[in-house]
């Protein structure tokens, strides 16, 4: 189904209009023309004389009464009078025809016909007034009395003298043939006082079709005046010329109602104010100059009968008297009205002024051409300029040159919509407050240049003025400098101004998107292909050492440090790079450009050695280093390419350079390390092995076993260390070095720290209780955790707790602390274990001389022992070397009151070694293997192991993890209690 375009759509109903016009002028010239000509035979005149008159009549009829019943509004009373005044000439006009062409005989006195004419003129006024606007108050119906009277009589009046004087004069001997006949002229003088004398809401929507009506009426009124004395006279006949007349108001009255659909709606006619007002100012100068006109009318009726040598009529005299008087009376009421009007504009001026003047914004009118009219007071104070010296200039004049298009722009939308606002329906007029509440307005913002050269941001609010705007001014410059702080704020890091995640989050995502690095991220970039323009690389940065400086210098010397490492940071980079703090001590950089890998590393150590310089804090030196991660961007995409997302790929690309900066402080710090796969790899693979560890603990996929330590002098067992087994899907019990390894971080690393303590401590209390023989089985048990996991939160909070719910001493616990961990957790340690001696449970250093086993940890950390590493042991009976180091470090330990032990001891010479080295505990294969409780318990009872010599007894003072009792028990064979190995 086709559909017609807009424009024929249109222009069709404008075509239609223009036909029906057209045909109704010729339809109405071709009657005229058959009227002067006598229609070429007598029935045929008066054929046309009546009963085409009774169709014209009744045309006009139908169209305004279908007009009434559809139009919606004030209009449709008058279109129903105005019908029904055109029914009645209908009827006249056929009942004329009935006699005359039909019943062909005269038509008689006093007939249906005449009183059928009368009611014509008093619909066609009530019609009339439906459509004049009412006056306002008493004063202006009296005016408007006085002003119809005056019309009224200056007409009678000039009638009188030329013909109805001299009819009425002939015709006294019929009284109501005389009252009939000038019943006529009276009415259409009165409808023409109504026409002359109110003023009509004639709404743009409309106008035409009132304008058009009101055409019609005049002709036929025009018609009955000059009929008027040829009926009196009895000189009229059906077919003259004057039917024509008739017969174009009627055409005239018909076609009227549908002229506005008919009629092209124009811009030039709508009121400044965007609503389709009536043109009020004609009308306005017409009424107030028809009193005036109706005046000199009735002089010129009264010239009329003096210079004519004439007897003055009594009626002329009387109505001219009223109408002079009537004069008179409306001049002063009129004077009192206007006396009244300028005191209340006085007023209203003045409470103008006063609001104008006394208002803080900038009130301005323009005109069409953009040049400023008046300027309130106000400038003055917002703009330092004085507003007499604006009045004159063009607007744009004061309009920051990077504004003036977006104003001019925001000018002509406003002016646009007000236009297609102006077009309202019939039923809508403008004065209506729905329609007064749907004026447009806009609201614009720009700069605006005041006195002192500066630049003002303003917001005015602009409106339709006449025929140019107004516009009301305020000054909001502070309100911007507000939000662009606010904004500056939201995407900056507060303490070194620096770029902050969010706003480096969105450049690298325009990076990524194909725009240049560093920009705007809110610009419009190219964004055809990923990756088109430039490499992308993002550097994640960590102050090593940083949280030292918190500690020993506050919290004031680290923010002053992260302030100088910042501007380091920026005065290393490039101009087009980006430099942000994600927090605390750790920065992120973009590189966006034709930069190479080997580029961006050396930038990379550039940025490493700026920002392991010395900083000079109130006079004293602070260091600290750097770990940098770098990922580089994939490569340009090529052009047939399917498009990236770049927030996926930003938030990937972030992470993989999280990952290298992990590395590079796992590695051991101050260094830079390049992402690669397996890196990914790894976190995969330990997320994994984090998952297993958190079902294993959840699901009991640990045992728990024990290996015991031993005296080296008596070869009683002096304590057990517990140790976890992971039980596999086919159930055997394997030593999980990979699987613990891959998950000594994290939170399910906490938990299996806390399972291990619950279930050594449970253990633990139940063999004090139910042993073999009462204290038998009274050994302490130790548990080996890495400085992050002591440290962890609700660590300690489980040892107190399974303490206190096992009844287990506090005695008869030993943590042993396997790693020490960064240097940011000593003093945290520190307070760690205090807090456990304060509790009562021991606290030893394993894996004493290696890296792992710190000497400057021993000064600073509470230990109650220490226990070489197995590293150490392996190589202590073969190598002098091994021998002497760990000679070196067993006798710092005793020289320092710490009770030295040993890990790893397999074989016997490493036993005799380790005795002659003074070392006071052993544990290993060369005693037992790790236990389950059942065989634990059996070797609890025997309670000794064979050594190769002879040995002292223990000291009870330094005995490290020595027995409840302090008495030694046989034990059988070595090989009894051991357990194979997995």
């Amino acid at each position: 189904m086709s559909t017609a375009p807009p424009a024929e759509v249109t222009r069709l109903p404008l075509l239609v209009g223009r036909r029906l016009a057209l045909l109704l002028g010729v339809l109405c010239l071709g009657y005229a023309l058959g009227a002067a000509f006598g229609w070429g035979s007598h029935p045929l005149a008066l054929f046309m004389g009546d009963f085409g008159l009774a169709g014209a009549a009744l045309a006009a009829a139908v169209s305004c009464l279908l007009r009434g019943c559809t139009v919606p509004g004030q209009t449709r009373g008058a279109w129903l009078l105005f019908g029904l005044s055109s029914a009645t000439l209908a009827v006249g006009n056929g009942t004329w025809g009935w006699y005359e062409v039909v019943l062909r005989t005269p038509l008689p006195q006093d007939s249906v016909a005449d009183y059928a004419f009368l009611p014509f003129a008093p619909l066609a006024v009530l019609g009339l007034l439906v459509l004049a606007q009412r006056p306002r108050g008493a004063a202006g119906w009296l005016c408007l009395l006085l002003d119809g009277w005056m019309v009224a009589g200056s007409l009678f009046t000039l009638s009188w003298s030329l013909a109805l004087g001299q009819t009425a004069e002939g015709e006294v001997g019929d009284p109501l043939r005389l009252a009939l006949g000038l019943a006529y002229p009276v009415m259409d003088i009165l409808m023409v006082s109504l026409v002359v004398g109110m003023r009509f809401r004639c709404w743009e929507s409309h106008r035409a079709a009132v304008h058009n009506a009101m055409l019609g009426l005049a002709v036929t009124v025009v018609c009955d005046a000059l009929y008027s004395a040829p009926a009196l006279r009895g000189s009229y006949h059906s077919g003259e010329i004057l039917d024509a007349g008739w017969f174009t108001g009627s055409m005239i009255l018909a076609y009227a109602p549908w002229t506005s659909r008919w009629r092209r709606p124009s811009p030039r006619r709508l009121h400044p104010s965007g609503g389709g007002l009536p043109r009020r100012r004609v009308a306005s100068t017409f009424s107030a100059l028809s009193p005036y006109a109706a005046a000199s009318v009735c002089c010129a009726g009264i010239l009329y009968n003096a210079l004519g040598g004439r007897p003055m009529d009594r009626v002329v005299i009387v109505v001219a008297c009223t109408v002079g008087l009537a004069l008179i009376v409306r001049q002063g009421i009129m004077l009192l009205d206007n006396l009244s009007l300028a005191q209340e504009l006085a007023q209203k001026e003045a409470h103008f002024r006063s609001l104008v003047q006394g208002s803080s914004d900038v009130i301005m009118i323009t005109g069409a051409d953009g040049v400023l009219s008046y300027v309130s007071p106000a400038a003055l104070g917002v703009y330092s300029r004085d507003p007499e010296e604006l009045v004159g200039g063009r607007l744009l004049d004061l309009v920051h040159p990077q504004d003036a298009d977006r104003v001019v722009g925001e000018v002509r939308r406003f002016l646009a919509r007000s236009q297609l606002l102006a077009r309202r329906p019939e039923g809508h007029p403008p004065t209506s407050p729905a329609a007064r509440a749907g004026e447009p307005s806009a609201r614009v913002e720009c700069r605006i240049r005041a006195g002192g050269g500066e630049w003002l941001h303003v917001e005015s609010t602009v409106n339709r003025y006449r025929d140019g705007l107004i516009l009301n001014s305020r000054d909001v410059t502070e309100r911007v400098r507000l939000q662009a702080q606010l904004q500056h704020n939201a995407f900056h890091d507060p303490l070194t101004d620096l770029p902050n995640r969010a706003l480096f989050t969105e450049r690298l995502r325009a990076a990524l998107g194909g725009g240049q690095g560093g920009g705007d991220p809110h610009g419009d970039g190219a964004r055809e292909h990923p990756y088109r323009d430039a490499a992308v690389a993002v550097l994640f940065l960590d102050l090593d050492g940083f949280k030292a400086v918190n500690d020993t210098a506050g919290h004031q010397a680290g923010d002053q440090l992260l302030v100088q490492a910042a501007r380091r940071l920026q005065a290393t980079v490039r101009s087009g790079d980006t430099v942000a703090r994600f927090g605390g001590d750790e920065f992120a950089v973009l590189v966006a450009g034709q930069l190479g890998r080997l580029r961006v590393q050396e930038l990379a150590e550039r940025l490493r050695h700026a920002l392991s310089e010395p900083y000079w804090i109130a006079g004293v030196e602070l260091g600290v280093a750097a770990s940098i991660g770098i990922a580089f961007g994939p490569q340009p995409a090529e052009p047939d390419a399917a498009p990236a997302d770049p927030a996926a790929l930003a938030d990937e690309l972030m992470r993989d350079a999280d990952l290298a900066m992990y590395r590079a402080k796992s590695e051991g710090k101050g260094r830079v390390v390049l992402y690669s796969p397996g890196m990914r790899a790894d976190l995969d693979r330990r997320r994994e092995l984090d998952d297993r560890l958190r079902a294993a603990v959840r699901e009991g996929g640990f045992a728990l076993f024990h290996q015991p330590v031993v005296d080296l002098r008596t070869g009683a067992v002096t304590g057990l260390e517990a140790l976890a087994r992971w039980r596999s899907a086919q159930g055997l019990l394997l030593t999980p070095a990979e699987f613990l390894r891959g998950a000594e971080l994290g939170d399910a690393a906490t938990r299996f720290a806390r399972w291990l303590l619950e279930q050594a401590i449970a253990q633990a209390a139940l063999r004090g209780v139910d042993g073999g023989r009462p204290g038998s089985a009274a050994v302490p048990v130790a548990v080996r955790l890495s400085a992050e996991r002591l440290c962890a939160p609700g660590v300690y909070e489980t040892i107190a707790g399974a303490l206190r719910d096992s009844g287990l001493p506090c005695g008869r616990l030993v943590i042993e602390l396997a790693r020490l961990g960064p240097d940011g957790t000593a003093d945290e340690l520190g307070r760690r274990l205090a807090a456990l001696r304060r509790l009562g449970v021991g606290t030893a250093l394993a894996g004493f001389g290696t890296g792992s086993g710190s000497l400057g940890a021993l000064a600073r950390l509470p230990f109650d022992g220490v226990k070489l590493d197995r590293s150490v042991v392996q190589e202590v009976a073969d190598s002098p070397r091994s021998r002497a180091l760990a000679g070196h470090a067993l006798r710092l330990g005793r020289e320092l009151g710490l009770v030295t032990a040993a890990e790893g001891v397999d074989q016997p010479r490493q036993v005799t070694v380790l005795q002659e080295l003074g070392c006071r505990q052993g544990q290993g294969l060369a005693f037992a293997q790790p236990l389950d409780e059942f065989r634990l318990r059996r070797a609890l009872v025997r309670r000794l192991y064979p050594l190769p010599r002879p040995v002292g007894a223990v000291s009870a003072r330094h005995a490290y993890l020595s027995a409840a009792d302090g008495r030694p028990s046989i034990v059988g064979p070595h090989g009894e209690t051991a357990v194979p190995p997995a």
